[in-house]
């Protein structure tokens, strides 16, 4: 009896995955953009020529956050460490993470030190050494501009209120709880705790005085009803015994921006006069942001492509092997679509770009890192698109052929792959569509996608709703022609 579609060995996996892949392969690679780094200077003795990766926060102005035109990095800490660096002559090469990102890059080895308005605490310093404090923190506590009903925090008994993961302001809520009867909750960005409170889904934030007093000089629609908290200190940090050079580099040129008075200026240019982030309408808001969206937006497209093409490879192949005559074949490719399809984006995400470099010791790649995350991730869903496709064609027609004196490699490319790939491709283009916005999953590690820098823009300008909209239109133009796209190619390859 001839070999059927559903009965073919190792060998024939990969001869007829090579024979869709001529028929259904397409893109380029394309690479993230580059990393930031601070002007050139006077080399110290020990640091001359050196460059440092510094993990930082994504949503904390005023000290750090993108300017809403250039898409570059500005803030306190930013200005502060480019103008230590440029002091003690080292580079740096800044990595915008988010916070407990951030703090993970420095604990894996993928970044040498962390700023990011941290608060110096005995618990972090028993992973982290602390240069000397750079800023005197404190807590304070805000409601919406219209609530007239809460003053203090007598008022807060059976409600919610919002702070930042991992912050002054989160700690320092959970303290009062108990006390006042208030439920807290934490969540990541400044600019998502301002906007949970202004729509009533918690009644207060409690967040940093001078992040407070800079989202209300942007008008973010908030009030401040306590006084301030004395609360932490701001530390530069590096892993627990490592980099002390660096750290001892930062204290040195921490003492003579303070000396030389220039720190004040910094700190004044961001607090005593904050100038508004972005004014206007939603046109000109957009118009003000595309730089760094259209930066966004193509990471965004390079990395889906890069990733789907990978995808559709691994998809061929592990799909022939899910119909392999062989028992241990199909069982590699049952366990690799059973492990990728039965875990979250975000864990192998974290894995690839935090996780292995840990344990390998090799610096990872961001762009390699989210590459990985997508092709494998994706490629496990086209395993079960490319095994459907093959099962769907009947098997009666590789016997027709292989009649007619066909072998079975020709009778697989010219007959059976032909007819599996017009039944799949609705289903690829598909996943297509689900890889491109998977990639937006992307930011939690780093990648500068298109809602990435969505998140830069409104952390600095607090307009979420509006940029929120703003990048959902993008992404539908996107999508739109990109399945126009594909539908277009479907209709040349299948007619």
């Amino acid at each position: 009896m001839q070999p059927s579609t559903t009965r073919i060995g190792l060998r024939a996996v990969v001869t007829a995955a090579l024979a869709a892949l001529a028929l259904m392969l397409g893109g380029t690679a394309a690479q993230a953009a580059p990393a930031l780094r601070a002007p050139a200077a006077v080399a110290h003795a020990d640091l001359a020529g050196k460059k440092f990766t510094i993990a930082t926060d994504t949503t904390f102005a005023p000290f750090e956050f993108r300017d809403t035109k250039s898409g570059d990095l500005i803030g306190i800490d930013m200005d502060v460490l480019r103008a230590i660096a440029k002091d003690q002559g080292f580079e740096v090469d800044i990595q915008s993470l988010g916070f407990q990102a951030a703090l993970s890059a420095v604990t894996s080895g993928q970044a040498d030190g962390v700023i990011a308005g941290m608060s110096i605490t005995d618990e972090r310093k028993a992973i982290f050494d602390f240069s000397e404090p750079y800023f005197d923190s404190g807590v304070q506590m805000a409601i919406a501009a219209s609530d007239d009903a809460v003053k203090g925090y007598e008022d807060l008994k059976g409600k919610t209120v919002v702070a930042k993961s991992g912050s002054e302001g989160l700690a320092e809520a959970q303290k009062l709880a108990p006390k006042y009867g208030f439920t807290v909750k934490a969540l990541d960005q400044s600019a998502t705790m301002y906007e949970s409170v202004k729509n009533k889904t918690a009644v207060a934030v409690f967040d940093d005085y001078p992040v407070l007093a800079y989202g209300i000089a942007q008008g973010n629609g908030l009030k401040v009803v306590t006084d301030k908290i004395p609360g932490g200190q701001y530390g530069f940090a590096v892993a627990k015994g490592k980099n002390g050079e660096l750290l001892a580099a930062f204290n040195d040129g921490l003492a003579k921006l303070k000396s030389s008075g220039e720190y004040q200026k910094i700190l004044d240019k961001y607090l005593a006069d904050p100038k508004s982030a972005s004014s206007g309408n939603i046109f000109k808001l957009a118009a003000d942001s595309w730089p760094a969206l259209s930066k966004g937006l193509w990471n965004t497209v390079s990395i889906t492509v890069v990733a789907f093409v990978i995808a559709l490879v691994l998809g061929l192949i592990f799909g022939f092997m899910k119909v392999a005559n062989s028992r241990i074949v199909r069982g590699i490719a049952t366990v690799y679509v059973g492990i990728f399809r039965g875990t979250p984006i975000l864990v192998w995400a974290f894995l690839f770009y935090f996780g292995l470099p840990q344990i390998t010791g090799v610096p990872g790649n961001i762009f390699l890192a989210g590459v990985a995350t997508l092709a494998l991730n994706s490629g496990a869903y086209l395993t079960e698109i490319v095994r459907g496709g093959l099962q769907s064609v009947d098997p009666g027609q590789m016997e027709a052929a292989r009649s007619l004196g066909l072998g079975w490699g020709k009778s697989m490319q010219r007959v059976v792959v032909p007819q599996a790939v017009k039944i799949s491709t609705p289903a690829i283009i598909n996943q297509l569509v689900i890889t491109l916005k998977d990639s937006s999953l992307l930011l939690t590690i780093g990648f500068a996608e298109l809602l990435y820098q969505a998140q830069q823009i409104y952390a600095a300008n607090f307009r979420t709703t509006e940029m929120l909209i703003i990048v959902g239109v993008i992404y539908l133009v996107v999508i739109t022609l990109l399945t126009w796209l594909a539908n277009t190619v479907d209709k040349r390859v299948n007619k």
